[in-house]
């Protein structure tokens, strides 16, 4: 049986993982969840599906995984990703294994915070966004975004050396998602700039095909600004 794939291209790891399905040629089955519809959060979803009621998860027959990163070890193990973008030499994996555990507690969980508050939560609940939580967490994005201009990427192409891999993508992934709100954390950054348009350019046109819905809630909130 084919392997399920159930995702949100709204989601920041359910792209990474997307762009990392198709550049590898997995062949997979599209399940797409409407997370702004919840349909993630009904007792059907939760029994059959997945219990923690989130995306991206895999149905590999009847082997259920969620969680991206703990994804990516087992396409790696079990399908084959290029040793390119998560190699087998055990010292440049843990490389790019070391920024897929940073950004759990930095790029990740920072720019989720800031969007929330910034957009989705005022989205789904029709209120005004909570402005002090909405500067308290995109200054911390911007500290982020620092260090990933300043010390990840310091000196060298990108995130783990100078050739792209899984690093690069979660990181691209989750640089995007601000956009929605009017906000670009490359501006101002130079190499982050560079990096992000290398990172573009090398995985096109998957990597635009991922982020079409992302690019057009981008540019109608540039509309909305004129």
């Amino acid at each position: 049986m084919v392997l399920k794939y159930y995702y949100d291209l709204i989601s920041e790891p359910s792209r990474a993982l997307y762009i990392l399905l198709k550049i590898n040629k997995i062949p997979f089955k599209k399940h797409p969840v409407n997370l702004l519809k919840f349909e993630n959060l009904t007792d059907e979803f939760k029994t059959k599906l997945n219990r923690f009621q989130k995306v991206p998860f895999i149905h590999d027959n009847d082997f259920i995984l969620t969680e991206s990163i703990a994804i990516v070890r087992y396409l790696s193990r079990e399908y084959g990703i290029k040793d390119s973008l998560y190699p087998q030499d055990s010292k440049h994996q843990a490389l790019v294994d070391e920024y897929l555990e940073w950004q759990h507690h930095n790029t990740r969980l920072l720019i989720a915070l800031y969007t929330r508050h910034k957009l989705f939560k005022p989205l789904l609940t029709g209120d005004e966004p909570d402005l002090n939580l909405v500067s308290k967490y995109k200054r911390g994005v911007v500290k982020t975004m620092d260090k990933i201009e300043n010390l990840w990427l310091r000196d060298q192409k990108f995130i783990c050396g100078n050739i792209l891999t899984v690093a690069d993508i979660f990181a691209a992934c989750e640089i995007e998602q601000p956009r929605m709100t009017g906000f670009d954390p490359t501006k101002g950054r130079p190499k982050l700039e560079t990096w992000m348009n290398e990172v573009r350019k090398e995985l096109d046109p998957v990597y635009s095909e991922a982020h079409l819905v992302l690019n057009e809630l981008a540019a109608n909130n540039e509309k909305a600004k004129l």
